[in-house]
C-alpha cells in the first residue's frame, strides 16, 4: 500500500454520492418481478473484523469488491455507521436484541471465552430472528454464532430456524477447529459436522441454497450470513492458506497468533468472500427476489491488524474511530434511493428496529429497543436525527460518547474531547477549549452507565501491547479491573 494518501480523493471517496456509472453496470432498474406488497426478504451480511474502508467502495484502493460494491449501488452507504463494541460478541448481543450490550451479562464479555459455558444469550429474550419468525418468516443462521454455547444456548434456542456455522469466537478455515487441539466447531442445527473446505466458500454455498430453497417455498425469510473473514487465522483460499493452516496443526498453535498474515493474504481474504456475496446476489436475482429483498451489508466492529481504518486512528478492542466505524450498506430496490450515501449516525443495535419495521411488526413492549428505526431517514421522510451514543470497554478502562459532532473518550486516567466531524483522526483534544461541553459528556455518560449492568473483574476483555504491535510502543498489559465509577456529582 502507499505510504502517504491524498486527503482531498480519499475524502472525496468518502463523501460523493456519483455511484452513477456502478448503478449502470450493476443494473439496479427495476427489472425484478416480485410485488412489492409482500414482506420484504432481508439478508443481513456481517464479516469480522472487517476495517472501515476494507472495501472499494469505501475507499480501499489496492483490493476490488465488485459484489460488495454492488449493494451499495443499489442502495444506501451509511457514511457514520458505528458498531455496538470494538469486539465481537458484544456487538452481535446488541445486533440481535435491539439494546445496548451492557444490558445483559453476555454484553460483559470482551469477546466471550471458549471455556465460558455458563454466560450466553437467555433463550428467553426477544431477539430479532424471534420476532420476525412469530411474524411468519422462516430464520436461518449461517457462519458466527457466539453468543453461547450448548446446552444452554445456541441459535435454534433464540429464533432461528436452522444453523450452519460455528458457535466460538473464531475457527481454523481448513480444519474448523477453535483451538489447538483436533476437535472441530462446525455444526448443521446442534449436530456435530465434519466438512470438508474452506469456510467462505462453505457458507456461500448453504446460503445459495437456502436463498433457493425459501424461493421454491414463497416464504418470506431472514438470513443471517455471518462469515468468519477476514478474522485471524490469516488462511487464504488456495495452496498457501492450507500451509498456513497446517503450520498451525504441526506446531500445536491455536489459531490466534502475531507471526503471520500479509496485506496480500488479507485481500484474498476479503475478495474470497465478495465472491460468495456475488452467488448470494445472483440467487435473489435467479429467483426474482432482488427488487423486495433488503441486503445489508456491515461488519461487527473495526478492523484488525491488517485492516484499512482510514480516516480513523485505532482499530479493535480500542474506542478510538477506527476501532467503532463500520462499512454499513443497505439495499432494498423496492423502496430505498439507490446508489445513495446518508451521513445518518448509525449504530449496530439500529438494525433490529429497522427490519422490524419493514416487516411490518415490532419489537416485544417489555424489551424497547436503544436503536432507532432508520426507514424514516433512508426514504427520505425524515431528516437526519442527532444522536447521543454510549460505549465501554473493560479493557484500560475505557468509556466514549458521541452526542452530535462530539464525542467524549477516556482510555485509562487520560480524558479527551474530540469533534469528529472535522477531525476523524482524534488528534485535537478540545477539552480545554471548551470544559463545559467537556463536563456535560463525562456527565452525560455517568448518569447513563447507571442504568446498565455493572462491569464484573470475571469477565472477558483483551487489548493490544507493544510487545506484540509495533505501533502501540510503549502499551502494557491491558488493565482488567471493573470500573463502575458511580453518578455524576451533584450540582
Amino acid at each position: 500500500m502507499p505510504s502517504s494518501r491524498d486527503p482531498i480523493s480519499r475524502r472525496a471517496v468518502l463523501k460523493t454520492t456519483a455511484l452513477g456509472s456502478l448503478a449502470l453496470a450493476t443494473g439496479v432498474q427495476d427489472v425484478f418481478g416480485q410485488a412489492q406488497t409482500a414482506p420484504p426478504n432481508i439478508v443481513y451480511i456481517m464479516a469480522d473484523d472487517l476495517g472501515y474502508a476494507d472495501v472499494s467502495c469505501y475507499g480501499r484502493p489496492d483490493l476490488e469488491t465488485p459484489n460488495i460494491d454492488r449493494i451499495a449501488a443499489r442502495g444506501v452507504r451509511f457514511l457514520q455507521g458505528y458498531a455496538n463494541s470494538a469486539v465481537c460478541s458484544a456487538t452481535r448481543t446488541a445486533l440481535i436484541t435491539g439494546r445496548y450490550q451492557y444490558r445483559l451479562r453476555l454484553g460483559l464479555e470482551e469477546p466471550l471465552g471458549g471455556n465460558n459455558r455458563d454466560v450466553g444469550l437467555p433463550p428467553e429474550h426477544p431477539t430479532l430472528p424471534s420476532l420476525l419468525k412469530a411474524h411468519g418468516y422462516g430464520t436461518t443462521l449461517i457462519g458466527k454464532w457466539h453468543l453461547g454455547f450448548l446446552p444452554k444456548f445456541s441459535p435454534l434456542k433464540s429464533g432461528y430456524d436452522h444453523f450452519y456455522g460455528f458457535r466460538s469466537g473464531g475457527i481454523d478455515y481448513y480444519r474448523h477447529t477453535p483451538g489447538a487441539g483436533p476437535t472441530e466447531d462446525f455444526w448443521d442445527e446442534d449436530m456435530p459436522l465434519h466438512q470438508v473446505g474452506y469456510t467462505t466458500t462453505l457458507f456461500g454455498d448453504r446460503a445459495v441454497a437456502v436463498v433457493n430453497d425459501y424461493a421454491k417455498s414463497r416464504t418470506p425469510f431472514f438470513l443471517s450470513l455471518h462469515f468468519n473473514a477476514p478474522h485471524w487465522p490469516w488462511e487464504s483460499p488456495g495452496a498457501d492458506g492450507e500451509a498456513e493452516s497446517e503450520r498451525l496443526r504441526v506446531q500445536g498453535r491455536g489459531i490466534g497468533g502475531y507471526d503471520g498474515g500479509s496485506q496480500k493474504t488479507y485481500r484474498e481474504m476479503i475478495e474470497a468472500m465478495d465472491t460468495q456475496i456475488g452467488r448470494v446476489l445472483k440467487a435473489l436475482d435467479d429467483n426474482r427476489l432482488t427488487n423486495n429483498t433488503i441486503v445489508i451489508f456491515t461488519s461487527d466492529n473495526g478492523g484488525e491488524r491488517f485492516a484499512d481504518t482510514w480516516p480513523f486512528s485505532g482499530h479493535k478492542t480500542e474506542l478510538l474511530e477506527g476501532g467503532l466505524r463500520i462499512p454499513s450498506i443497505i439495499s432494498w430496490p423496492a423502496r430505498l434511493p439507490q446508489g445513495k450515501t446518508n451521513d445518518q449516525v448509525s449504530i449496530s443495535m439500529d438494525w433490529m428496529p429497522t427490519l422490524l419495521a419493514a416487516a411490518s411488526t415490532s419489537p416485544h413492549p417489555d424489551y424497547p429497543p436503544d436503536g432507532i428505526n432508520l426507514l424514516p431517514v433512508l426514504t427520505g421522510a425524515a431528516p437526519i436525527q442527532q444522536r447521543t451514543l454510549y460505549w465501554r470497554y473493560k479493557a484500560n478502562a475505557q468509556r466514549a460518547i458521541r452526542d452530535g459532532d462530539m464525542k467524549f473518550l477516556k482510555i485509562l486516567d487520560n480524558t479527551f474531547l474530540f469533534n469528529v466531524v472535522d477531525d476523524p483522526l482524534e488528534r485535537a483534544n478540545l477539552k480545554g477549549r471548551q470544559p463545559e461541553m467537556y463536563e456535560r459528556l463525562a456527565n452525560k455518560w455517568l448518569e447513563w452507565n447507571q442504568t446498565m449492568v455493572p462491569e464484573v473483574d470475571e469477565s472477558s476483555t483483551s487489548g493490544i501491547t507493544g510487545a506484540v504491535q509495533a505501533d502501540h510502543i510503549g502499551a502494557g498489559p491491558a488493565t482488567r479491573k471493573a470500573d463502575n465509577p458511580g453518578p455524576p456529582p451533584a450540582r
